[in-house]
């Protein structure tokens, strides 16, 4: 249902720095994995991201890769299965669970998510590392919503990202995927401590 709409900046603004030649190396290694579902449509379950990012940017075509053909599912059943496999992911940007009918039809369509583009500047300054949990950034983001204001991430970044890194490397993130047990401090949270 959403994106963080400043990772899909950062996306973009790469992009823009390739050359014809590779953009098209880029293009044939970013496959999009998706699943058939009814009325043959495909919905991808992977890279949003980048994927509106190359619509913004006006690519005409990428290519996927089908990772399950569920065509012959009543929409109902669909839902249902794509969330047994979890490969969608009905939040929206406050962290509330929606109706599938409330999902967005078309990339175009996600809207902006102000905490999960901090889950993607934390990621990428090694707060914690990309894990092949589906949707792993969206459940840092929800983490951080819960604990750092609307307001401070809107007026000030800077302290909303510092305050970030230190949850991240905390004892409260210790249920998130990903998380590396290493407090701010540089010391092992899970090393068993001795008084001195």
């Amino acid at each position: 249902m959403t994106v963080g709409m400043g990772e899909v900046r950062q996306k973009s603004e790469h992009w823009c720095t390739l050359d014809s030649q590779q953009r098209s190396h880029y293009l044939s290694r970013h496959w999009f994995p998706a699943v058939r579902g009814p009325k043959a449509r495909y919905y991808i379950i992977d890279h949003h991201h980048l994927g509106l990012a190359l619509i913004l940017e006006k690519v005409q075509s990428t290519q996927l890769v089908l990772m399950q053909d569920f065509v012959a599912l009543s929409p109902h059943e669909f839902w249902v299965v794509m969330d047994h496999y979890q490969w969608v992911h009905p939040y929206d940007r406050h962290g509330h669970r929606r109706d599938f009918n409330e999902l967005p039809k078309k990339l175009t369509d996600m809207i902006d998510d102000p905490y999960r583009s901090l889950a993607g500047v934390i990621k990428s300054s090694g707060g914690f590392p990309k894990d092949g949990e589906p949707f792993a950034e969206f459940l840092w983001a929800d983490f951080f919503r819960r604990r750092i204001s609307a307001h401070v991430l809107q007026t000030d970044p800077e302290a909303a990202i510092s305050r970030a890194q230190e949850l991240a490397h905390g004892k409260e993130a210790s249920h998130l995927p990903g998380w590396s047990g290493v407090n701010v401090d540089g010391e092992d949270d899970l090393a068993p401590r001795t008084k001195t």
